[in-house]
């Protein structure tokens, strides 16, 4: 079943899946912010997050969380609202709700119940760099966050070493390093990869190259932020 149209008012008991900016506000779409205000409710990731959002872009709204840890309740709630007439929009703490973050489980639900879902579209930051990389855009794998142990982060480089299409991943500050030297362990040095940190905001930082050279540059630089790793195919050269 289809979701709302183009329109800048949002329909009765229809879902808005509404992306936010990354970084930079001026990236707001004037529908999303239409949206977001009309909407009867918000279901967010963090109300303050999202509170904060909205008083910059001079909105007020209705605001419920609707996070990783209570998604599977919170989606009952909402849903019931839905089938009830209401208008609800969803939003993450940046980008696109469901990619790589909470969403998913009630976007399905909304779907099982012929609850029309509509996308508010806008910023995402792995297709955001992985456009300005210069890496390979024909094809690509989006694998969110690797997991946390070294051993699994390995083993997944390892089976993707011959993958023949871009990977796009998402690594905290924490982490980065420790990623990066797995890519740089399995992959050897030569394997072209791009990481981008603070996309869109003032201190973005973009770097492109082979693995080697990336973590001695990264080294010397801020770890401040989120960060988005792309690997190109192995017989990719720059």
């Amino acid at each position: 079943m289809a979701g709302g149209n183009s329109s800048l008012t949002p329909a009765p008991g229809c879902l808005y899946v509404v992306a936010t900016p990354i970084g930079n506000l001026s990236d707001i779409s004037e529908r999303a912010r239409s949206i977001l205000e009309k909407v009867d409710l918000i279901a967010c990731e963090d109300t303050r997050t999202t509170g904060a959002l909205l008083l910059k872009l001079g909105l007020k709204n209705k605001l419920v969380s609707h996070h990783e840890r209570n998604e599977k309740e919170s989606s009952a709630g909402i849903v019931a609202r839905l089938l009830g007439g209401e208008s609800v929009g969803l939003v993450s703490d940046a980008g696109t709700p469901c990619i790589s973050d909470p969403g998913f489980r009630l976007v399905r639900e909304c779907r099982r119940q012929g609850i029309p879902v509509s996308p508010i579209p806008g910023p995402t930051a792995a297709t955001a760099l992985l456009s300005v990389s210069g890496l390979p855009s024909n094809g690509f794998l989006f694998v969110g966050f690797l997991p946390p142990k070294k051993s699994a982060r390995q083993r997944f480089l390892q089976e993707k070493k011959a993958f023949e299409y871009s990977i796009i991943l998402y690594e905290s500050c924490h982490r980065i390093e420790k990623m990066l030297d797995d890519i740089l362990t399995i992959l050897g040095s030569s394997r072209q990869v791009c990481v981008g940190r603070e996309l869109t905001k003032k201190f973005e930082t973009i770097i492109t190259g082979p693995i080697g050279e990336v973590v001695d540059r990264l080294s010397r630089s801020s770890k401040k932020g989120e960060f988005v790793v792309i690997i190109a195919p192995e017989t990719y050269e720059l």
